[in-house]
């Protein structure tokens, strides 16, 4: 198994009252506990496994191969973070790829696509004489629109005051939102009314129209459009999926914008490192530490945790990184919320459509448009290789298949093959990683369930865990990758729920600080280094 224990003896954790507890140890959970205790907090992660980073984690499944089990690449981990914590000093060594995508046609033809843009116009050539100044421009106004989001991704939304407060504390409130306002006014007359507008309606409209106003190309639409639906049950045609296309593509590597990559060892490396600088500035982590109540005073704050060996560890703060339904209806106690609150919680989406296999081959597969037949890797082997789909109603007719509970007949199909870059996660040789991200697969089949014998054939065929299996064993409701559906109406001021965006929760002293806060999904670190912040501030 690949890992480096952090974990501290249990019994260590009930000799005092710590500053602060972080329920899960995944990449946001490490991200929380490394500021706060950069802050000056005794700080002790508690991690359910025996392995740290949540979806971000490396695992040898097979033996002599490594999996990034559930995330795959990296390219939203946010600039501040790498820098702040030294992560590169801590182990975090970037794989950059080029060409960064690939797409077989059955006609024959293919798309390759990267960093380097002689190659994208000579493979543009091969579809449209227009197509490459579309691209170039495409891709700068996103690049302007992802400078315009970083002050969004880098700071609590200015939430209005919960409860009871003193005078001061509303006139400081009301500051903080003004001049939150105010810089985002500044920042939006400084793109312009007309990028204003394509901003908005990027935002609201279907990613369907946005890339038609864009392109031509079939297949090149095809290839861009799966960053709008990865990872939700939405349709390319579904209003607002325009959003999750711009969270996909604010991906940057050693600030280059665009760029997405791997890393070295998998993606655990990633919270290998975040967990590194935790470590030096004092933090501790316990692996094998479940955590199965959050402790209240009455109704009013936390006082500390039960494990589920029935171990008591004392704190007035705590962060949860698991997910909100998790965290606010299984950990802690009923009828302590309140009941909208609770409501609201419970009644988010927490859907998914998304199957992860990880396959261990003995040799490259090979694709017929590119007529070769050589054991190394080449071009099309490096980056994100599209299958399935070639047009944008083929993403859409996908989805429509899982939305009357049928798995996907000709499912949408991210591959990567990690190992042609990084020679540490597969044995010498021809041998190789690969991952297959596959939508859509309902969470539950209509035509009967995950545990049916046709399912259980499937599923021990490919050797991947389900969503059902994920949820339990990384803790993801509804096997949502997110925490959490990414609609509009579940972003910003709105996420978990309406109201209760800054990370905190109606028990005082309880905090969110996983993925379904603000920002939201994907490996970033945003809500845990935000939420750590909103605690170091609350503290003093």
């Amino acid at each position: 198994m690949w890992r480096r224990s952090f974990s501290t003896t249990l019994g260590q954790l009930t000799k005092k009252k710590w500053d602060a507890l972080v329920i899960g140890g995944g990449h946001n959970g490490l991200v929380a506990a490394a500021y706060l205790a950069r802050g000056g907090l005794s700080v002790a992660v508690l991690e359910r496994r025996h392995v740290i980073g949540g979806a971000a984690v490396t695992e040898e499944i097979v033996p002599g191969f490594k999996f990034s089990r559930c995330s795959y690449v990296q390219g939203l981990i946010r600039p501040c973070i790498i820098r702040d914590l030294e992560l590169g000093r801590h182990g975090l060594k970037l794989l950059k790829r080029s060409p960064a995508s690939f797409t077989p046609c059955l006609d024959g033809r293919y798309l390759l696509l990267g960093p380097d843009q002689a190659l994208n116009h000579s493979e543009i050539s091969k579809f449209s004489r227009n197509f490459l100044i579309c691209i170039c421009r495409y891709e700068k106004q996103l690049e302007r629109f992802g400078r315009f989001m970083d002050t969004l991704l880098d700071t609590a939304p200015p939430e209005s005051l919960q409860g009871d407060s003193s005078f001061n504390d509303k006139l400081s409130n009301r500051l903080h939102k003004s001049a939150f306002w105010a810089r985002c006014l500044r920042q939006a007359a400084s793109l312009g009314q007309k990028d204003m507008v394509d901003f908005m309606d990027l935002l609201l409209a279907p990613a369907s129209k946005v890339l038609n106003n864009w392109f031509e190309s079939d297949v090149l639409k095809a290839t861009l459009a799966t960053d709008a639906v990865i990872g939700s049950t939405a349709s390319v045609h579904t209003p607002g999926s325009g959003y999750v296309l711009l969270h996909h593509v604010m991906g940057e590597t050693d600030g280059e914008h665009g760029i997405w990559s791997y890393v070295e060892g998998g993606m655990g490396s990633v919270s290998m490192a975040i967990a590194n600088a935790a470590k030096e500035a004092g933090a501790q982590i316990f692996t094998n530490a479940e955590v199965s109540e959050v402790l209240t005073e009455g109704s009013s704050s936390v006082k500390g945790v039960l494990l589920a060996d029935g171990t008591r560890v004392e704190s007035s703060v705590i962060l949860s990184n698991a997910t909100p339904y998790r965290t606010f209806l299984e950990l802690v106690p009923s009828n302590v919320l309140p009941e909208k609150f609770v409501s609201a919680i419970k009644n988010s989406d927490y859907s998914s459509a998304t199957t992860k296999i990880n396959m261990a081959v003995d040799k490259l597969p090979q694709f017929k448009c590119c007529n070769t037949n050589h054991s190394r890797p080449g071009p099309e082997h490096f980056g994100t290789i599209h299958i399935g789909a070639e047009t944008m109603d083929e993403v859409h007719t996908a989805c429509h298949d899982a939305e009357n509970g049928l798995p996907s007949r000709r499912p949408v199909i991210e591959m990567t093959i990690p190992s042609t870059l990084d020679n540490t996660i597969s044995p010498p040789g021809t041998k190789h990683v690969i991952n297959l991200f596959i939508q859509y697969t309902p969470y539950k089949p209509s035509d009967g369930t995950w545990e049916d014998p046709v399912y259980r054939f499937i599923r021990h065929k490919l050797r991947y865990a389900d969503s059902s299996r994920s949820r339990k064993e990384i803790g993801l409701t509804g096997g949502n990758i997110f925490h959490g559906a990414m609609g509009l109406d579940s972003l910003f001021l709105m996420r978990p729920v309406k109201g209760w965006s800054n990370y905190k929760s109606p028990l005082k002293g309880l905090y969110l600080c996983g993925s379904g806060a603000h920002p939201g999904g994907g490996v970033m670190g945003a809500p845990g280094r935000n939420a750590a912040l909103v605690v170091l501030q609350d503290l003093k």
